[in-house]
């Protein structure tokens, strides 16, 4: 049987049919999907990627890489609106391909995702211990927490004279926040509510008192020179001009990834039709102005110098404290409701996760143990343990930097299979009813996938190895396990 045998329409909106009793609850509202985009997208692409790709890539042109990020999440953010809407299945880019482009699509980006939402969480997990130990030194005035029991294996420090074993925190956050999940999602959003609230207000708050701050020296070079950098771990980075503000778009990229995740939980929605497209394209909005003034002054406030040394870690709390004389206190607010947003972050990724997971789970591509619905609490929990481990260990024992982009690459190609599904669709299914349309098709769906391999690009050979990589173990698992399991291959086959 073909590779790319795809999944009817009929059968993916049957399963969009399920009542509750049979799946997955419908709880959600467009306000609470909305809240769940921001919720995942407000976190540490904004509070520590940023700083990251300024000191790595583009100085105080930081910004522009945010709105080249912007423009490519924006035209596959319209993709994943017709899509989300027109099939509102728990599955995302997974669902779509699959209806699209034929299983072995759909297994490849659905392996793909996982570098998305779980690695992703993976990423925020390291950042919050960053934000804790700041926490428990400038905020409560305790002792650190060891380096070796905070950091990876494979970092040391600065001066090189400490090195990690395991980071303790990000592995005890992800831990709680699976639980929580497993609890439901309605309780989920209700918590994840709260944070958005705080977290969008401490943003508004440094966008509107750091603005006074900024020093002008730090933005007369906004576009610098091309040159090379060498970060204290030995990797080289294009720093500046052209293909600087590319890469730093690759790593701000991860910023915006959040948006998506609310096409996962279509399942969940209570009027998909009608919410989807204003979760995802709301949420992307919002955010996006946001990003674009926080960076601006972040940069305008500390220097590149500042995110490559000291400032690299917990870069906002350090710069409000350095240079914002008299705002000490926005600084100890700022870690707390960072550490919050970030657990908003984790909470939303690790739900994204086990959404997809139930999907390959239903279709037969992984065991049916990712797709057990508990009784009381209507949650994949078995998944949500799985994934526990499966993304405790990346937090425990891999570098951020490293992990932060993988999750940017996946995610990236990931987006331009939704844009080529949406011109696909158009084409095999016409009269498919449509909530909301992408406009200007095939040209904005062309836009979204050209810009999403431009960021790729931007974010070196070495990232585009470990995707490869990840895809081939991917591809392994797909024909020794999946492909014989497949229950649209093997009808008759039970789970």
């Amino acid at each position: 049987m073909s590779l790319f045998i795809k999944k009817p329409l009929h059968l993916l909106m049957a399963d969009a049919g399920d009542t509750d009793k049979k799946g997955l609850k419908r709880t959600l509202t467009a306000t609470s999907l909305i809240a769940l985009g921001i919720g995942a997208i407000i976190g540490a692409g904004l509070f520590v990627r940023t700083a990251a790709a300024a000191a790595q890539n583009a100085g105080p042109s930081v910004t522009l890489g945010f709105i080249l990020a912007a423009i490519g999440c924006g035209l596959a953010g319209l993709c994943y609106a017709e899509l989300s809407s027109s099939i509102p299945i728990a599955g995302s880019a997974y669902t779509y391909s699959y209806a699209t482009m034929g299983e072995f699509v759909a297994w490849i980006i659905g392996w793909d995702l996982v570098l998305e939402y779980a690695v992703g969480a993976a990423t925020v997990g390291i950042a919050w211990s960053e934000y804790l130990n700041n926490l428990l030194v400038n905020v409560l005035h305790w002792k650190a927490i060891p380096y070796a029991l905070c950091h990876s294996p494979f970092e040391h420090s600065v001066d090189g004279l400490e090195h990690g074993m395991i980071n303790l925190p990000a592995l005890g956050i992800v831990a709680a926040l699976s639980l929580l999940l497993i609890r439901g999602t309605q309780e989920s959003a209700v918590v994840n509510n709260l944070i958005v609230i705080a977290k969008v207000s401490i943003v508004i708050l440094i966008i509107i008192i750091g603005w006074g701050f900024m020093n002008p020296v730090n933005h007369e070079h906004y576009i610098p020179a091309a040159t090379t950098y060498v970060d204290h771990q030995g990797i080289s980075h294009h720093f500046g001009g052209f293909w600087g503000i590319v890469g730093a778009a690759g790593v701000v990229f991860f910023a915006f990834i959040g948006f998506d995740a609310v096409s996962t939980a279509a399942q969940e929605a209570k009027n998909p039709k009608r919410d989807m497209p204003i979760g995802i394209l709301g949420s992307l909005a919002v955010c996006t102005i946001l990003y674009i003034l926080f960076a601006h002054v972040l940069t305008g406030v500390a220097t590149v110098q500042d995110f490559r040394t000291t400032g690299k870690e917990a870069s906002v709390a350090f710069a409000i404290n350095k240079y914002m004389m008299g705002y000490g206190w926005l600084g100890k607010l700022v870690t707390v409701a960072i550490l919050a947003g970030f657990s908003s972050v984790i909470l939303v990724m690790l739900l994204g996760q086990s959404r997809v997971f139930y999907s390959m789970s239903k279709d037969g591509l992984l065991p049916g143990v990712f797709s057990k619905v508990h009784p009381k609490f209507k949650t994949p929990y078995k998944a949500n343990l799985i994934i526990l481990v499966l993304v405790g260990s990346f937090a425990a024992f891999i570098p951020g930097d490293i992990v932060g982009d993988m999750t940017s690459i996946g995610t990236l190609f990931a987006f331009c299979l939704v844009c080529i599904g949406v011109i696909i669709l158009r084409k095999t299914d016409p009269d498919l009813p449509r909530q909301f349309k992408t406009p200007w098709v095939p040209l904005v769906p062309i836009l979204g996938v050209a810009a999403c391999l431009l960021m790729m690009l931007g974010l070196g050979w070495t990232n585009w190895l470990r995707l490869f990589g990840w895809l081939a173990i991917g591809i392994v698992i797909y024909f020794s396990y999946s492909a014989k399991n497949s229950k649209l291959r093997n009808p008759d086959k039970k789970a």
